[in-house]
């Protein structure tokens, strides 16, 4: 009866081994903040009728079978062992629930997921944090299960528009991903492509070894290069910027919404860096952007996402590239549109080599000769002998609501990573929000936000005053 039980097991998928042991562990935590007070009376028939079977992982279990692979195996879910509801002073302000939020997330960051339960909490805050704030839920979810794009369809099949449920969430046009069979076809259209394309590839990939074997960022008020920092005390930021003000610039400058807000997170971490440490806006410096790998053609239910051949998979489907944050002399940029302008250079040349392709061979190869904890080193050294990260998510342009709660915004964060500064941002209501989870004690997360936001002013006040582009 067991090895009968052990052959239906799901793997656990290569990626998900590699964020799921002692080497490296990563957790996604979401933040969803509610415009009315929180009634949690439905929470658990929410999450038994319409969260569960949202995808099998979340009632399983990792196990190891006799020779030595991980398994995903079904269980029965406790879900009064997921549901966590913290007690604080009650009439106090909206200033101290916020700081108490701090503390639990800075706690939750620390914590680990119990390996005897599926991989994921709710955390139910029903406390004020700000006037437009009753309270929050916060989702705690393994990176095992899924990556964002994952878990985001996942949070989206628990949600309806709160102004008429029977009518679908929009989400903003995207620019599609190339895959790797479109970008043969348009190489080959070209040998001066081919070779470009050949060139790049075996530097970024060369790179990222390197970075991933001896190749560290100096050490900046950004990367305090503690030992065990994914273990100490974190902080987390945020910070709103207008989508309109964003395409302005957008449209002004010919280039993406990633590009001003990767430009505007390069300018304001430097002109952090300056403020903090003079002379540290010009440290070696770069940054690990997070690519998703799918063809993104918008966010499916996770049923869907579960079907064989399915184009959006469910899963881990991302790749991390290397970006160079420019370097800043003096306390503020000469052209602050730089940042922006060479935040794109520096991506779409790397989307058009093969190097994440060719990294991803090269990672299967290692899984197959040391095993998954090989692999899982590569990855947390590349984390750890860079200064940052970046991710990015697309939300709704409606605002949404969780059990009849309107949402008033929601925000996401990597947890566990090996980095004194990690950013998450999504869009949402003609909002784009940015997370940045800081080392606590070391990064004044109130300095770098008041950085980031001044560095947006200057791009829009040098992208309104700019020439349009020429075609």
């Amino acid at each position: 009866m067991e090895t009968e039980q052990e052959v239906i097991l799901e793997p656990v998928s290569p990626t998900g081994q590699y964020l799921s042991n002692s080497v490296l562990s990563l957790c996604i935590i979401s933040v969803v903040e509610s415009q009315v007070p929180i009634d949690d009376s439905q929470a658990m028939s929410l999450l038994k009728d319409v969260f569960l079977p949202i995808n099998p992982r979340f009632s399983s279990v990792m196990v190891m079978n006799k020779d030595g692979e991980k398994r995903w195996k079904k269980v029965e879910v406790q879900l009064k062992d997921h549901i966590k509801v913290p007690i604080f002073p009650t009439g106090m302000s909206t200033k101290f629930y916020s700081d108490c939020l701090d503390d639990y997330l800075s706690n939750l960051a620390m914590e680990t997921l119990p390996q005897d339960q599926p991989l994921w909490e709710i955390h139910i805050l029903k406390y004020p944090t700000s006037t437009e704030v009753a309270g929050n839920v916060i989702f705690k979810l393994h990176h095992s299960l899924g990556d964002g794009f994952s878990l985001m369809g996942a949070l989206l099949s628990c949600l309806q528009r709160a102004d008429d449920p029977s009518i679908p969430l929009t989400f903003p046009s995207v620019q599609l991903h190339t895959n790797i069979e479109s970008k043969k076809k348009s190489i080959c259209k070209s040998w001066l492509r081919i070779f470009s394309s050949i060139s790049n590839t075996i530097s970024d990939f060369c790179s990222s070894v390197v970075i991933s074997s001896f190749l560290k960022d100096d050490i900046s008020p950004i990367r305090s290069g503690h030992p065990g920092v994914e273990f100490l005390p974190v902080s987390a930021v945020t910070m709103s910027f207008s989508l309109d003000q964003i395409k302005q610039i957008r449209t002004k400058l010919g280039v993406t919404i990633n590009d001003v807000i990767s430009g505007t997170i390069f300018l304001g971490t430097r002109m952090y860096m300056e403020a903090m440490s003079k002379g540290s806006g010009k440290a070696r410096t770069p940054a690990l952007v997070l690519l998703n790998t799918r063809m993104f053609g918008g966010y499916k239910s996770g049923q869907e996402m579960t079907k064989p051949n399915e184009e959006l998979p469910w899963g881990n489907h991302f790749a991390f590239l290397s970006v160079t944050i420019p370097k800043l002399s003096g306390s503020e940029p000469k052209d602050p549109l730089q940042f922006a302008w060479k935040a794109r250079k520096t991506i779409q040349r790397k989307r058009a080599s093969f190097a994440v392709y060719l990294t991803a061979k090269y990672l299967e190869l290692v899984n197959k000769f040391r095993g998954p904890e090989a692999v899982s080193k590569y990855l947390r050294n590349t984390l750890k002998n860079s200064s940052t990260g970046l991710t990015n998510l697309i939300g709704p342009m409606e605002q949404m609501a969780l059990a009849n709660h309107p949402i008033k915004g929601f925000y996401f964060v990597v947890t566990n990573a090996p980095q004194s500064l990690m950013a998450g941002i999504v869009s949402y209501m003609g909002k784009l929000r940015v997370a940045a989870l800081v080392e606590k004690d070391f990064i004044d997360q109130q300095k770098y936000k008041s950085c980031i936001e001044n560095a947006f002013e200057m791009i829009f006040k040098a992208a309104c005053e700019a020439p349009a582009p020429q075609n």
